[in-house]
Order: structure tokens, then C-alpha cells, then sequence
């Protein structure tokens, strides 16, 4: 018989067992083994699984700090067939299209499979429910338009007309029109009854995201050469229009959303009045979509899911995670707390959403994932015990790299994703960043301004990679095809190293007065700028300087392998694989996502 701790146990095992298969579902659908190297090691710092099982684990593997001190919200995932290109719903019936050209049916509580809808010969890539759920409406690369009986399963008409593929279809309030944007540069409207398209909207590009109001049946919006345009539906135009590449409207029709790039724009549907302004990091916006109530917008940008709060004048996000490791190719919500989201690598994810602890400035000691705003830069101290993030809000934190803790947060007047690289020097911070040919150097000691220099580049070309040396006393800036280094007390240009190989996907790390050069295409290369001022020395042999034989390999992958043997010994994978920046010494890698989350990993007792 079980003993009250005994089932206590079992349960939290579960639990964390579910947890785990859900959040690494992906990584470990596509190589089970990888569940004792990139699924395991990441459980959180709270988990059972961490505390009771890891331990063994880690013994011969890689120590992980700085781990969330909590599971994420992904509550359902459901593999697919093949890959899931849009996905919508109508109260608890998900329905998903897919690239071989069937559209499949969840069950929204349980996600479980409920039907398979067979008719298109290509890809399925939009669909919409009637406003009573009897009916659904898909396009398809086929060229053709569907309307199926959600009763049946059956096929109760199909719409013939466009000579390239369609890419988004959206049915009218009162039910009697389908409106459908095409490869063909079109906008079709058809009557449901006959069948017969009564309107052709001519464009000069493909047109996307095509949208009735919820509430207006002559009124739509549909986005062409990255511009929402408005219309009647007599083809009329009735606003001007505004740049954008993906729209939605709120549940009631009062308002409307639009992205362009990082940008969403909110506005009154009606007089077209802007309510709201904000942007997100990292990835351009490609899907977006309001909450039932109206209060929620969430926007997909690669693999990335942000959610807003917009109850407020000034939003404010309230949730970002990493929801896939491939890249997002649906958003909608099932309720104004739940979240679905489908992906290319064949999988489809139910999320709970709740609120979030939205100061930027005060640290949780329990969690690194204190910022919906993403990690612009690491910097690995070990000498101090430390590491130093920055995200794109200009938030700058200290992380024990024992306990992987947050020792100190504060704000700086660093903001947008040009930050490059932070390091602490006496006490006193020093920031640079990049903004097209122009590289900024702060000197900041608790949030207060001490000095700026602005150095400005005067041909033509663009900043690659800025990074501060060990000691604090310069800067090295990867430019064009050169390397050059500033004073950061005088601003004055003190080495330059011309370079004259490949100068694509190049980064730079450095050392007090060391600078290596790293690029895809060949091995790194070193320079010793010694004291300010004289020529820089080139280090013929300046894979072996690099720690314990090793070197970053790809530091965007955050891969190491042995400078002797060339063997890869470790690469992180799943939705770790891709980290903003990274920093290695040869026993500590730190690095950064997009998702504002670090990660410390702690190689003392690995023989690599």
C-alpha cells in the first residue's frame, strides 16, 4: 500500500513528467535521445524532476544554473501528420490545414483527433468557421475555395475562379458572402447561394489576411504590398490605407489590429482613430489575433509568441514565450485564457495565459525569465562570480554564476535591439551599442549618465559586432573589413586590423587586449592590441589560446568542440538551440534567448 508521501510523489512525478513532454514535445518527437541531453537537464529549479532525478544525470553531463524556477503554460500538444499551416475555432472545435491538403478537427478540451476533412489536392492554407460553427470555409494552393458541412464532413460547394493559389478566406456577418485574397493579385467576392463570384478587386500584389468586420457584412480589410487597405464591398475604399503585413479584428468589431514589422498599431475600426501604439523584439510580426473579450493580442514572430494587455492606455505584454523550435505558422485563441499555436515542425500547442509580473527594473531571485523583452547581449565575468545580460528595453541584470541568481537589476538608457555589449568595471557599468554606422559608448554607474561618446563612421557600410575589452579601457568594433579599437576615456581610435576574407555572419570575443574574429567559413583569427595606442600583433596560433582546447564553434548554435580532434562534445538543441549571444570560458557557457531567458551551464566536472 502507498503511503500518503509515497502517492504525493508519484504525482508530482506525473505532473512533471507531462510538463516535460509537453515543453520538449518537439525536440524529443524528432530524436528521443535527446531527452537526457536537451529536455532533462532544463527541468525547472521547483520540478521534481530536478530535484529527485537530474541529480544522477548530471553527474556526467553538463550542471545547468539559472533554470526557470517554474514549468511554462503549455497545457495540450498534438503532433501532426504533416506540417499545419493555419489553424481557427469556433467554441470547442479547433480546425487545422494542412500541407498535404486535409483539414483535421480537435477537440478544443481534449485535443484529441474528432474528424479528417478530404478534398482539396494541395495545401490548405486559411480557413474560417461560419459565426454558428455549421459550416467552414477553406482555400487552398488548389486555387479553389470549399465550404464544408461541419455536421457531415462533407463537401457542400465548391468555389472555382482564381488562376493562383488562395491565401486567405473570410466569411461575411450575415453569412450570404466569402471573400478570398489570392497569388493571382485578386480579391474575389462570391455569393454563398450561387456560387458565383460578383466582384473581382484587381491589385498590383499577392493579397493576404482579407477580413470581413464581425459586425459590418459591407465592410472588409485585407492587406496587399504591405499596405491594409479598406473597402465596401461595392469596391470602394473607404480609409486610407496604412502600411501592414497581418490584420485582425477584435471578436465585437470595434476594433482592428494591424503589425507591420515589429510594430502593432490598434485603432478604432470605425472612425480609424489610433487607441494603441507598441512594438515587439527580435522577429518581424506574421500572425496576430485578439482574445474573445477583447482585452488580450498576440502577436507570432518566428518561433516566439508575445501577448498584450491593451485593458490599459499603455499595453503592456504580459507573456512571451518561445512556443515552438521551428517557426509559428498560426495564432488564435480558444478562450480569453487559452491559447493555440501551430508550427512547421508538425505539431500543434495549447497554452494557458495569465499575468505576469510586468516591473523590468526590480529582479525575482527565482527566475531568469524576468523580462518579456528579449536578451540582446551576454557578458561572462568569472573572474567577479558574474554575468551580465541586457534585453532590448535597455534593462541590464547581474547573474550569480554559482546560483544562477539575480543579483541586480536596474534600468539604463540603452533601449531597441542595437544594444551590443555591457560589462562591469569597478562598480561602474559600460555600455556600447550600434545603430547603422554608428557606434555609442556609455559610461553609466547607477542608471546615471556619466559620459557619451558618439564615434560616427564616415564611409559607407555597416557595424557587425561591438564588444568591450576585459579591462574596460576600449572598444573593439567589427566594421567593413576591419577590426577597430576605441579608447573608451578619449573616444580616439586607438589599432586598426584590416581583414580580407569572407565578411558575412562574423562576431567577434575578446579578451583584456586580445580580439579573435569568428566567421562560418573559417577558422578564428586573433590579434593582441597590447597597450593603447601600438600595432596590433596578429596570433598565428590562436585556436590553441582559447580555453582548454576548445572553442565556441558556432556561437550562435552554442556549439564547442575540441580544437585537436575537431569533434563537436556539446551543442545545445530544441528551443535552446538558437540563443541571441553566448559567452564561454571554458567552463561556463552563458547564454541568452530571445524569450529574455538565461541560462548558465557549468562544465567543471565534464571531460570534454
Amino acid at each position: 500500500m502507498f503511503t500518503f508521501v509515497q502517492a504525493g510523489a508519484s504525482c508530482k512525478w506525473v505532473d512533471d513528467s507531462q510538463h516535460l513532454i509537453l515543453e520538449h514535445f518537439d525536440t524529443i518527437c524528432n530524436s528521443p535521445s535527446q531527452i537526457y541531453h536537451s529536455a532533462l537537464p532544463f527541468c525547472p529549479s521547483s520540478s521534481w524532476l530536478h530535484k529527485h532525478y537530474t541529480a544522477e544525470l548530471l553527474q556526467e553531463a553538463k550542471v545547468v544554473k539559472g533554470l526557470p524556477a517554474r514549468w511554462g503554460t503549455c497545457s495540450r500538444t498534438v503532433a501532426m501528420s504533416h506540417r499545419p499551416l493555419t489553424l481557427t475555432c469556433w467554441k470547442d472545435t479547433i480546425a487545422v490545414g494542412l500541407g498535404s491538403g486535409k483539414i483535421i478537427t480537435l477537440d478544443g478540451i481534449t485535443g484529441i483527433q474528432t474528424a479528417v476533412l478530404s478534398g482539396h489536392f494541395e495545401a490548405v492554407g486559411s480557413l474560417a468557421f461560419m459565426p454558428d460553427g455549421s459550416s467552414l470555409v477553406s482555400g487552398s494552393n488548389d486555387k479553389t475555395i470549399k465550404l464544408w458541412d461541419m455536421q457531415t464532413g462533407g463537401v457542400v460547394k465548391t468555389f472555382h475562379g482564381h488562376t493562383d493559389r488562395v491565401i486567405s478566406v473570410s466569411i461575411s456577418a450575415d453569412c450570404t458572402m466569402i471573400a478570398s485574397g489570392s497569388g493571382d493579385q485578386t480579391i474575389r467576392l462570391w455569393d454563398i447561394q450561387t456560387e458565383e463570384c460578383y466582384y473581382v478587386v484587381e491589385q498590383h500584389n499577392w493579397v493576404h489576411h482579407v477580413r470581413f468586420s464581425p459586425t459590418d457584412p459591407q465592410y472588409l480589410i485585407f492587406v496587399s504590398g504591405d499596405k491594409v487597405w479598406h473597402w465596401n464591398i461595392s469596391g470602394q475604399q473607404t480609409n486610407p490605407a496604412n502600411p501592414g503585413s497581418c490584420i485582425a479584428f477584435s471578436l465585437d468589431g470595434t476594433q482592428l489590429v494591424s503589425c507591420h514589422g515589429r510594430d502593432i498599431v490598434v485603432q478604432n475600426s470605425s472612425s480609424g482613430r489610433i487607441v494603441a501604439k507598441f512594438h515587439v523584439t527580435g522577429y518581424t510580426i506574421h500572425d496576430c489575433c485578439f482574445s474573445p473579450d477583447s482585452n488580450l493580442i498576440a502577436t507570432a514572430a518566428g518561433q516566439t509568441v508575445h501577448v498584450w494587455d491593451t485593458t490599459h492606455s499603455h499595453p503592456h505584454p504580459i507573456k512571451t514565450f518561445a512556443a515552438h523550435t521551428n517557426g509559428i505558422s498560426s495564432l488564435t485563441f480558444h478562450s480569453p485564457s487559452s491559447l493555440i499555436s501551430s508550427s512547421y515542425v508538425k505539431s500543434v500547442k495549447f497554452w494557458e495565459i495569465g499575468t505576469l509580473q510586468t516591473d523590468q527594473v526590480v529582479a525575482d531571485p527565482e527566475s531568469t525569465s524576468l523580462t518579456s523583452a528579449q536578451i540582446m547581449s551576454i557578458t561572462l565575468q568569472p573572474e567577479d562570480g558574474i554575468a551580465i545580460s541586457s534585453d532590448s528595453d535597455g534593462v541590464v541584470r547581474t547573474w550569480d554564476i554559482s546560483t544562477g541568481l539575480c543579483k541586480a537589476s536596474f534600468q539604463t538608457l540603452a533601449k531597441d535591439p542595437v544594444l551590443s555589449d555591457v560589462r562591469l568595471i569597478n562598480n561602474r557599468l559600460i555600455l556600447v551599442w550600434h545603430l547603422n554606422t554608428r557606434v555609442f559608448m556609455w559610461d553609466v554607474k547607477k542608471g546615471e549618465l556619466l559620459q557619451a561618446v558618439d564615434v560616427i563612421f564616415h564611409d559607407i557600410g555597416s557595424v557587425e559586432d561591438v564588444r568591450i575589452s576585459g579591462d574596460g579601457s576600449s572598444v573593439f568594433c567589427l566594421y567593413q573589413q576591419s577590426i577597430r579599437a576605441w579608447s573608451i576615456q578619449t573616444g580616439e581610435v586607438v589599432g586598426v586590423v584590416g581583414l580580407r576574407y569572407c565578411k558575412f555572419q562574423r562576431f567577434l570575443t575578446v579578451g583584456v587586449s586580445r580580439v579573435w574574429v569568428h566567421s562560418h567559413l573559417s577558422e578564428p583569427m586573433g590579434w593582441d592590441f597590447g597597450n593603447l595606442g601600438s600595432s596590433p600583433v596578429q596570433m598565428f596560433d590562436s585556436a590553441s589560446l582559447l580555453p582548454n582546447n576548445t572553442k565556441l564553434g558556432d556561437i550562435r548554435r552554442s556549439r564547442i568542440q575540441d580544437t585537436i580532434t575537431g569533434k563537436v562534445v556539446f551543442q545545445l538543441a530544441g528551443r535552446f538551440a538558437k540563443p541571441i549571444d553566448s559567452q564561454w570560458d571554458g567552463r561556463y557557457l552563458v547564454t541568452g534567448y530571445r524569450s529574455g531567458e538565461v541560462l548558465i551551464l557549468d562544465f567543471n566536472n565534464v571531460h570534454l
